[in-house]
């Protein structure tokens, strides 16, 4: 299994879906382009038993080994034709990343175990570029999972291409389904399959009825926001709608998660007054994540579309405060109208719109008792439609049956 990063604090979807597979009796070999960036990880990792191997992140950090996987790689039957589906990529992207999905697919395909017999990928763009080259010169099938980023900045040619080459490919949401079929061989090539959430590692939501309502300047309202400080978050949203909630309203925010914009979002909660009120957590553990879904009253999430077509797909976080009984404000971006029934299992704005976000968070902290309606609704359809072990036992038979294919015609 080849991912971009590991662990990622932020990919807890991935880390549960590998270990998921492994429950199911699948031996995975986990590659991961990056080395991790983070100090802490969740109990997730902790359970998985895959060995990792990390691939050169630069390629002039370890020259020697990237040459030792051209000097092997050049060997293999289905050199040549990788090298010529490189070259073709190259002209259409002159970039270095290019370039150094091609010396790491070298390396992959060198070190790759001799006992695999199957590459799966998560993400369309980078890591599916690497597997395929490796799977093209090794003679593998691969199959893979796109999420987010990786469809929508994708350009066409390159989806059309991938899409042809493997054998299927699995998306978490209907939008990102749609636009993938469309570029698709055919019909069954694409799978909409939702990641839901593991609920038997989930503790059990608070009991505590939560009934602030914003009057008690001595219990002021938790809005918790859990997310990378990136652009398609809408953060800075978030901000703006905050700073327009009447003055009579008592509330405190709390943001968990790290990024590039932070600086930038701390600034600008300055500039609004809102400092005082806001707490900047940075990328936390799960359990500390739970603690925060266990104190908070509302959860916020404004994502957007990113000045380079980056958006979310159906965020587990939303998932996951739902699950816990908290109140979820959110955008109609994605997937999350998916999830979230409008005005029936939580608030849904047009993104890039902090007025109807104020509106929005302003009815949701003033009414308790609706707070708790949306709450029950959106618990009952997180367990009801977005079930975890209905997704993973699919893909598990889908490589259990592709493997099985792969051992009685073993690769040349």
């Amino acid at each position: 299994m080849i991912v971009k990063g590991y662990p990622r604090l932020s990919e807890t979807f991935i880390a549960q879906e590998i270990e998921g597979l492994e429950q199911r009796g699948l031996r995975a070999v986990l590659i991961s382009l990056r080395h991790p960036t983070e100090t802490t990880h969740h109990p997730v990792h902790e359970r998985i038993r895959a060995a990792v191997s990390y691939l050169p992140e630069y390629l002039y950090q370890e020259p020697l080994r990237v040459l030792r996987g051209w000097w092997a790689a050049r060997r293999l039957p289905g050199y040549r034709a990788a090298r010529a589906q490189w070259l073709r990529d190259w002209r259409r992207d002159r970039t270095a990343n290019r370039g150094r999905r091609w010396g790491q697919a070298l390396v992959l395909a060198h070190e790759l175990p001799a006992s695999v017999r199957w590459l799966h990928v998560h993400f369309l763009h980078t890591p599916a570029s690497v597997t395929r080259y490796a799977a093209m010169m090794r003679g593998l099938p691969w199959s893979g999972s796109a999420h987010a980023k990786d469809i929508w900045t994708t350009p066409d040619w390159e989806i059309t291409e991938k899409l042809a080459d493997c054998r299927w490919l699995v998306t978490c949401t209907a939008a990102g389904r749609d636009r993938l079929a469309a570029l698709a061989p055919g019909p069954e090539t694409v799978s909409l399959v939702y990641h839901g959430l593991d609920l038997a590692h989930l503790p059990a939501p608070s009991a505590t009825p939560r009934l602030r309502d914003g009057r008690d300047a001595t219990d002021p309202v938790v809005i918790l926001s859990v997310g990378r400080r990136v652009e398609k978050k809408g953060l800075d949203d978030v901000l703006e709608a905050l700073a327009l909630l009447p003055r009579d309203l008592h509330w405190r925010f709390e943001h968990i998660g790290g990024g590039p914009l932070g600086a930038k979002l701390k600034a600008r909660a300055a500039q609004l007054g809102l400092a005082a009120r806001c707490t900047w957590h940075g990328p936390r553990e799960r359990s500390f994540v739970f603690d925060a879904y266990a104190r908070a009253d509302v959860f916020v999430l404004a994502s957007k579309i990113a000045g380079d077509g980056d958006r979310d797909g159906l965020p587990n976080v939303l998932m996951e405060a739902q699950s816990q009984g908290v109140a979820c404000v959110a955008t109609r971006v994605s997937a999350i109208p998916e999830l979230i029934d409008d005005g029936d299992s939580g608030l849904l704005v047009p993104p890039g719109d902090p007025a109807a976000l104020a509106a929005a968070l302003e009815s949701a902290i003033r009414d308790p008792s609706r707070r708790a309606r949306m709450v029950a609704k959106g618990a009952a359809i997180v367990r009801s439609r977005f079930s975890f072990d209905s997704g993973v036992e699919r893909i598990a038979g889908w490589l259990k049956s592709g493997i099985a294919a792969a051992r009685r015609a073993p690769p040349t």
